[in-house]
């Protein structure tokens, strides 16, 4: 998977995969078209297009998931990261905190995945 991005109507379908998964292509349909008005064809067109980039795959209509949620937005981070700052984590939090203050329990998050990571 090369491209670490979905718009906002991709991001939704892809939500309802990730949370119902594995589900029928027939409740996929039905859940498209109960939570985002869609028919048939535009449930069938985006999952093609979704399963092409890897995330998910039609396997005799079922759809499984290929990368999780939590997968793909890590993945998403490090591309941002890494086009934008040069891959520089630094970098980043010194553009974020530049206008924005963390607080107290951020920096202790922060410094909590800092450790366990040393």
């Amino acid at each position: 998977m090369e491209e670490y991005t979905l718009g906002a109507i991709e991001s939704r379908f892809a939500d309802i995969i990730w949370t119902h998964a594995p589900l029928t292509t027939n409740e996929l349909i039905k859940r498209c078209e109960a939570e985002l008005g869609w028919k048939r064809t535009t449930t069938y067109t985006v999952l093609k297009k979704l399963s092409e980039r890897g995330l998910f795959e039609n396997q005799n209509g079922t759809v499984v998931v290929h990368i999780t949620r939590e997968e793909f937005y890590a993945r998403q981070s490090e591309s941002y990261i890494n086009h934008s700052f040069h891959g520089s984590l630094p970098g980043f939090l010194t553009a974020f905190t530049s206008r924005r203050k963390l607080s107290d329990e951020e920096i202790q998050e922060i410094q909590k995945i800092i450790d366990q990571n040393r």
